[in-house]
């Protein structure tokens, strides 16, 4: 039986009315596949398997660590939900370790790509459409949650925090990855803002969006249009908000190329895991 005392406190209402004009945009924004940038750079034109190999190749050498954090070792037979699919690289790679996976995407795009791939893999389709707020999913039925870029872009990170903890088992784990607010390109580009923003930690719940000129060096579509919501979290921030989870461990990953001098790859180990353009959180319920 669960520990009652364990439990997080009632969560406080969410504008109803904000949260559904977000998710309709959001619907709308991420229909064009989170990846579609990379996917043109690599010249994957269709989806035939060796195309979609050619992007996974792509996507897992761009993120070299991002493996790490998955713990494919572990999820044989156990369920695992990943939200917000993307290319659906992620998923493909949670799939191949035997995870028993449900994908969950608020965009027809992503959910219909995961499951064409799972087709691939000769497995039924395993995403549908549904959101992170409100997560079509009974309470301690999962061993696993990933989410990787997704809590950030949805209107309510705490929203998607707690549903992570209502579905996941007594011990089960969250993998999670959002926008660093104080990154360097942060204090680079933006130093005013970042330098007044580190004075005002006190408020420890997630901010407002970011205005679109911050949204736009993070993601866009292929029409030059910001993704409709982004909000970046510190690691004071990201403590606060899963602090009902067991345990927390937090890190620092991702850079681009340096004042376009010097190139991003040497810099991952050093720049990225100092002040990264992202912070992965790995939490135990």
């Amino acid at each position: 039986m669960t520990d009652q005392s364990r439990r997080p406190p009632a969560a406080p209402p969410i504008d109803q009315a904000r949260a559904e004009h977000v998710s309709t945009l959001n619907r709308a924004f991420w229909d064009e596949l989170c990846g579609s940038v990379l996917a043109r750079s690599v010249g994957v034109t269709d989806v035939s398997a060796a195309s979609l190999a050619r992007f996974d190749r792509a996507y897992l050498d761009f993120y070299p660590y991002l493996l790490d954090y998955l713990p494919l070792s572990e999820i044989s037979s156990r369920r695992v939900v990943e939200i917000g699919l993307g290319y659906g690289t992620v998923g493909q790679q949670l799939l191949q370790a035997g995870a028993s996976y449900t994908g969950v995407d608020l965009a027809l795009g992503p959910a219909a790509m995961m499951n064409y791939r799972a087709g691939l893999l000769g497995r039924p389709p395993c995403a549908l459409r549904g959101s992170a707020l409100n997560l079509p999913l009974a309470a301690e039925s999962t061993d696993c949650v990933v989410a990787i870029g997704c809590f950030h872009h949805t209107g309510s990170v705490e929203q998607c925090i707690r549903e992570t903890y209502r579905v996941l088992k007594p011990g089960g784990r969250a993998v999670v990855m959002v926008y660093n607010q104080f990154s360097y390109r942060h204090w680079l580009r933006w130093p005013v803002a970042t330098a007044r923003a580190s004075f005002t930690q006190r408020r420890l719940d997630a901010g407002e969006t970011a205005p679109a000129h911050q949204r736009k060096r993070y993601d866009v579509n292929s029409a030059g249009q910001a993704a409709p919501e982004t909000v970046f979290l510190s690691v004071p921030q990201l403590r606060h908000l899963f602090r009902d989870f067991r345990s927390v461990d937090l890190d620092k990953e991702n850079n681009s190329d340096l004042l376009h001098v010097i190139p991003r790859r040497p810099l991952l180990n050093v720049l990225g895991r100092r002040a990264g353009l992202d912070i992965y959180v790995r939490a135990v319920k």
